[in-house]
């Protein structure tokens, strides 16, 4: 699961709410500028591995919106069993496949595309010399209740009372110290801010061994974004806030770096994924590991996890490259919210640093609906 929202977007504004139905207009495949069979043959791996997750569910496991096609595991399952008899590599009976058990629904002309990525950071397994701030693991009074409005909220409980829990200057002043949460220690309070927008990421020890984190839960207080205080502060203008931006700023002004985070008061905590391979991404909210360039985040209460989701965009500079593929909704972010949102994964490593940091770009985004088995063509 995403920590917030990514990219630019993030740094200056809450996610703002795009549409929760959207213009749902049924559209042909013909409409998708770059279908083909080559792009169905390189895109059905990554379903066939988001199938095997799903047959471990129950069929009535819901996956999205109480209703509509794809609400449920069973309603994929027919379409996961039919993936089986393709053959691999062969891209004309994969372009039939997927345009046999689809039906392809346009959800946003003018969907804006973030991107997000697995940071690598230096880290160490106990504190000293460099390495001073703590990274930590879900707390065991980090609870969840339910507020009036109906909303499921994050807080602790005190005295009988449910109560907002830690917020990140507290946590940054010694709340949770001594209490052996700590997963490890990082060099720079900066790499664990940007590790806590990315929801995972990947640490590097002395020793060259890489630990992996995921996301474990947030403190629920709200976020708020670093570019929008820097702006408003005079640090700088909006059109120069970017990822890379604001780390520059909090490196060039080291004695001002941990207030001007603390104003957000959001704060997330960690998993260690001790079994996860360093050729895979971290695992998304589907619990499948996310596949750089095929994975995305997305509001499931507009696009069910695990939907194949057709996006035409740009990359950013420097790379300013067409970007047309089948990608699938299988993580979610708090923040990415409504029909026209999209954070794409990009991977780990320094262009796909680059890259995230850079995203906002808008385009098209077309969902792939499964087909009742009585109405496949």
């Amino acid at each position: 699961m995403r920590g917030v929202c990514a990219a630019a977007i993030l740094l200056l504004s809450a996610c703002a709410e795009t549409g929760q139905e959207g213009e749902r207009q049924p559209v042909a495949f013909t409409a998708l500028s770059g279908w083909g069979p080559d792009e169905a043959a390189r895109a059905l791996p990554a379903f066939l591995a988001e199938c095997r997750y799903l047959g471990r569910l129950p069929a009535e496991a819901t996956l999205g919106p109480d209703s509509g096609p794809g609400a449920h595991v069973g309603d994929w399952l027919p379409a996961c069993q039919a993936a089986t008899a393709v053959p691999a590599g062969d891209g004309v009976a994969a372009q039939h496949f997927y345009e046999t058990w689809f039906a392809p629904v346009l959800v946003s002309s003018s969907a804006l595309f973030t991107g997000y990525y697995e940071p690598e950071i230096r880290g160490a397994l106990s504190r000293g010399g460099i390495y001073q701030t703590p990274v930590y693991r879900v707390p065991e009074d980090l609870a969840r209740a339910r507020a009036t409005d109906g909303r499921m909220v994050s807080g602790r409980w005190q005295g009988g009372r449910f109560v907002p829990y830690w917020s990140r200057a507290q946590i940054d002043a010694g709340a949770l110290a001594g209490r052996n949460l700590e997963l490890l220690w990082v060099a720079d309070p900066a790499d664990l801010f940007f590790l806590q927008i990315q929801g995972s990421g990947r640490v590097r020890l002395p020793s060259g061994q890489i630990v992996r984190l995921g996301f474990g839960g947030k403190n629920g207080q709200p976020y708020v974004p670093l570019g929008r205080v820097l702006v408003q502060k005079g640090e700088m203008s909006e059109d120069v806030v970017s990822m890379q931006s604001i780390r520059a700023w909090l490196t060039a002004h080291p004695a001002q770096a941990r207030a001007v985070m603390e104003e957000n008061p959001n704060y997330v905590f960690f998993n260690a994924l001790d079994d996860v391979p360093a050729t895979q991404g971290a695992p998304g909210a589907m619990g499948v590991p996310l596949e750089p360039g095929r994975s995305a985040a997305v509001d499931r209460r507009v696009i069910p996890l695990g939907t194949p989701v057709w996006v035409e965009t740009t990359l950013p500079a420097p790379a300013n490259q067409t970007w047309r593929r089948l990608v699938y909704a299988q993580d979610i972010g708090t923040d990415i919210k409504g029909a026209g949102r999209a954070d794409l994964f990009l991977g780990w490593g320094d262009e796909a640093e680059q890259t995230a940091g850079a995203m906002r770009q808008h385009g098209r985004m077309i969902a792939l609906t499964p087909r009742p088995v009585v109405t496949r063509p």
